[in-house]
């Protein structure tokens, strides 16, 4: 028993610098895109030669890279030089999500070793499993708002699908500041207090 025990921490503490090895990978795979999307606006804006070597091989190589951002700027009414800098605004946000994924995804690996060595806590498991799901639903359905996803996109229903029974009736009841739903932000503290309510 003692063995399976050190196996299962074994497995977390490996998980946890795994984590740990790929948020530091994606710092500096960040760092090298912000650096990419500096000499790319210098290209696109003629702050660099447009005939010299560096600017033809960021028009022939990295340019059809950052093509679908471009496209989604100027149907937005924004200026293609600012693609670059764009194209770092979506990987700041898909490395968050990224790392948050298998934060996510650690959590519920150790909580499932703590239930299986203390199994009259399991609901306790459960109950956090829960809000954790819905509050990365809500994180999820706030994030496609920002950008133009359809609700009804297979990427992103599910999160409207399992949210949908905590924010139709508070859009009832919460007022619009403008423009801004802050339904989302007041079902997410909701959550909060009742996880705390029941978990302590």
């Amino acid at each position: 028993m003692r063995s399976v025990q050190l196996t299962r921490m074994g497995v977390i503490g490996g998980y946890a610098q795994f984590v740990s090895g790929l948020r530091t990978a994606l710092l500096y795979l960040g760092i090298l895109v912000a650096i990419l999307a500096v000499i790319d606006w210098a290209v696109r804006t003629r702050r660099i030669n447009p005939f010299n070597r560096v600017a033809r091989f960021f028009r022939g190589r990295i340019d059809p890279l950052l093509a679908p951002i471009e496209r989604t700027i100027v149907r937005a009414g924004g200026t293609p030089s600012t693609a670059a800098w764009w194209a770092v605004v979506a990987y700041v946000i898909l490395a968050i999500l990224i790392i948050s994924l298998f934060q996510f995804v650690g959590d519920i690996l150790y909580q499932a070793v703590a239930m299986t060595q203390a199994p009259h806590e399991a609901w306790r498991v459960l109950v956090s499993w829960t809000i954790s799901i819905l509050t990365l639903a809500l994180f999820v359905r706030v994030l496609s708002s920002w950008f133009p996803i359809s609700a009804y996109s297979r990427w992103v229903r599910w999160s409207f699908v399992i949210t949908d029974w905590m924010i139709r009736p508070l859009q009832r009841v919460v007022p619009r500041l403008g423009m801004i739903d802050i339904t989302p932000i007041v079902a997410w503290i909701v959550l909060r207090v009742i996880g705390y309510a029941l978990l302590g």
